[in-house]
């Protein structure tokens, strides 16, 4: 593939670069090639290529043809800025770093080490993640730190910790989808957020694969689908008992499998005694023979695979929801085998490696927990501390954002997020933000979240930061970069170094490359779960790629396939798990009487602060808008694409109405990635999941109304 389009001139005059696109977690590899001006113009041309790896086969989707527009925008931000008489205005590092080493050391000195927080991002490589954890724990000494993947992976993480001992997104690689004969995509649309992956899924259809969709929505994805279950959001788990009940009826599960390589199976069985299929067709919204139909066609295949995305994971139920499809997979004894499996389609580029090293609350690198005190003893000694020194379990994303609220935390450090409009109930977030003491932002451009901060500090793109990331089949990717920094931008783990020289903790960040990093990653997660100890850039740069575990040099890492034999718990066995059928968390009543979701689009990506700079990207999707049923705009006379409020309990906002019949007509649909008056989590749920902390996103619920006698302001509909 190849594109040419024209941009900001950078600092090169010209280059030829081979990267990986900075956005989703297949991390698709590209060459890009800067050329010579236009003639008559001042502006260069770029040509962008797919490269041939194993997850994209060289294939490369309309964001990641124009990734290069965003590293390249005039909007980049070159030097840091600090806060003077409620200004941001330029200044230097010495400076901006003077600043953040003051503020820091006063605000911990008068509240202690745990009045500072840091918040960072799944989109950074493996060497930051790993270091801000380091930075928190050990330069600033607090016990507060979490990502915005609390709010992507976790409660796929937590089940697959639980069922099987162990979370990699993929237990089986991209090349085993064409040989499933059944495919299970629950809430999950690949058309649109991995759109590189259907080939994959048109193979499998070409080799005869029934492909069963559950989603409120007709989506591309669904498109392709054999069977579309169209639930009732925030029904999944639900559904799950459903064909659970049907395989056990049906004789389709492997009791064989179950018998020897599973724990668990005589609860869930005397469980599934008390489901009744017509009860679950009621609550879910669907029928009973398509509930039916879905759960045959699995069982009697003989590979399947099952994916769940956000749609079922974002939920306060997403983690048992997860266990009872996990629950599907060892009872058929579809895992461990080509053509088999499960798989939790990751969102965010590095959403895969970001968690497994030291950015959640609870863990340190190499999944290792940070209440197991050889864990703590471990990895304090690859730290050169005293394991009293770390502190112990701090609160997920969103609950940090409570503490900021009540200024337990005073001050935050923000790396690599957009937290003020990726959180549920943004306006008090906002509120919490707006209150702390002192709030610093790193960051490529002016987010939401930097035009609140004291100080803002300017940080390298992907073009021109090295460091390895984790795609969602755990294949660890090295890109490296040959482009210099423009302005005064400076790379994120360098940053680190340089605040905690400031706070005199410069012996335990002596780093000058990012591979100098990877190196000490490789040891703190070496013995633990995701052990990358056997993983060098050298090896990365032979064999394109290496699954993880990889527990020596001599290795070539994990094969893709896992639990061929045995799960990671101690006796080798998976663990089942009863889940209770139950409403979702809000139900519609006549105050709040629609279902509000949420989900990602094509041409944006997070919050959208990269790809609202890149102009081809931005053209696609200018504003939000919501979805709706005609029938259901009929009864709350709305117009189609005229502007419409959107009220919860939480709060409200509003966003151009779009009708379309492929979507339940109880249930509203409205994209993530804009802030301000257009921030669906303005009225989005707080509530947490009791096992991971995931926010129930995916099923508030909600009033709509038109906006005839006044529409936001050209001020309100510009956003980041």
């Amino acid at each position: 593939m190849r594109q040419l389009l024209s941009a900001p001139i950078s600092t090169e005059s010209s280059f030829v670069t081979e990267t990986q696109c900075p956005f989703c977690s297949v991390q698709c590899k590209m060459r890009i090639t800067k050329e010579l001006p236009i003639p008559g113009s001042r502006r260069y041309s770029y040509a962008v290529e797919g490269i041939p790896n194993a997850a994209s086969e060289g294939r490369l989707c309309v964001k990641g043809m124009n990734s290069y527009q965003h590293a390249t925008s005039t909007d980049r931000l070159l030097q840091p800025l600090v806060r003077k008489d409620g200004q941001l205005v330029p200044a230097t590092w010495e400076e901006a770093l003077n600043t953040i080493h003051n503020k820091f050391q006063a605000i911990s000195k008068e509240h202690g080490p745990d009045s500072l927080g840091v918040y960072g991002g799944g989109s950074l490589t493996n060497e930051s993640a790993y270091l801000l954890g380091k930075f928190a724990r050990v330069a600033l000494g607090t016990k507060y730190i979490d990502y915005n993947g609390r709010f992507c992976m976790s409660a796929a993480a937590s089940a697959g910790n639980k069922t099987f001992g162990i979370d990699r997104g993929l237990t089986c690689r991209l090349a085993d989808i064409p040989l499933a004969r059944c495919i299970i995509l629950a809430g999950t649309n690949i058309a649109e957020c991995q759109p590189t992956l259907m080939p994959y899924f048109t193979k499998a259809k070409e080799n005869g694969a029934i492909i069963i969709v559950i989603d409120p929505r007709v989506t591309a994805t669904a498109a392709i689908a054999d069977i579309h279950l169209q639930i009732k959001t925030g029904t999944d788990a639900a559904l799950a008992n459903g064909m659970l009940k049907v395989l056990l009826e049906e004789k389709l599960m492997d009791e064989a499998f179950i018998a020897k390589r599973t724990n668990g199976f005589a609860e869930l069985k005397e469980h599934l005694s008390s489901i009744q299929l017509n009860e679950v067709a009621e609550l879910t919204g669907l029928n009973e023979e398509t509930i039916h139909k879905a759960a045959i066609a699995y069982g009697q295949a003989e590979t399947g695979i099952i994916f769940t995305a956000r749609g079922v994971e974002q939920q306060t139920d997403g983690h048992v929801a997860v266990r009872n499809f996990l629950n599907m997979v060892i009872a058929t004894g579809k895992i461990g085998k080509p053509g088999c499996g499960y798989g939790a389609v990751t969102g965010q580029g590095n959403g895969q490696g970001g968690r497994e090293h030291g950015q959640k609350s609870d863990q340190l690198p190499g999944y290792r927990n940070i209440e197991d005190e050889q864990d703590r003893a471990y990895v304090a000694g690859v730290w050169g501390i005293d394991p009293a020194e770390l502190p112990r379990k701090g609160v997920s994303a969103y609950e940090m954002m409570e503490l900021v609220h009540q200024r337990v935390i005073r001050s935050l450090f923000v790396m690599g997020s957009n937290p003020v409009v990726s959180n549920p109930n943004a306006d008090l977030v906002e509120e919490g933000l707006s209150g702390l003491d002192f709030l610093v932002v790193a960051d490529m451009f002016m987010s939401e979240t930097a035009r609140m901060a004291d100080v803002v500090l300017p940080v390298t793109s992907y073009l021109e930061n090295d460091g390895t990331l984790t795609n969602l089949e755990g294949r660890v990717l090295l890109r490296e970069s040959t482009i210099s920094s423009p302005g005064e931008t400076r790379h994120d783990w360098k940053i680190l170094c340089q605040i905690a020289e400031g706070l005199g903790k410069h012996e335990y960040f002596p780093f000058h490359t990012a591979e100098q990093i990877f190196d000490e990653l490789r040891i703190a997660s070496r013995g633990g779960l995701a052990d990358y100890y056997g993983i060098t850039y050298d090896k990365l740069r032979r064999t394109g790629g290496v699954y993880w575990p990889c527990t020596s040099i001599e290795e070539t890492g994990n094969q893709g396939i896992m639990f061929e034999h045995a799960f990671a718990h101690s006796d080798g066995k998976a663990i089942f798990m009863p889940v209770s059928s139950r409403q979702p968390q809000e139900t519609p009543n006549e105050e709040f009487p629609l279902t509000m979701t949420n989900g990602r689009l094509l041409s944006h990506y997070l919050t959208g602060v990269q790809t609202r700079r890149s102009p081809s990207l931005a053209a696609r999707n200018v504003d939000n808008y919501i979805e709706i049923h005609p029938k259901t705009a009929k009864k709350y006379r709305i117009e189609d694409g005229e502007w419409v409020e959107v009220t919860s309990r939480r709060g409200s906002f509003s966003v151009r109405s779009r009708f379309t019949d492929k979507i339940r007509e109880d249930t509203l649909f409205v994209p993530m990635h804009w802030g301000g008056v257009q921030n669906v989590n303005k009225a989005t749920s707080p509530e947490l999941d009791p096992n991971c902390k995931m926010p129930g996103f995916k099923t508030s619920t909600v009033t709509i109304s038109p906006l005839r006698l006044q529409h936001p302001s050209k001020s309100q509909a510009q956003h980041v």
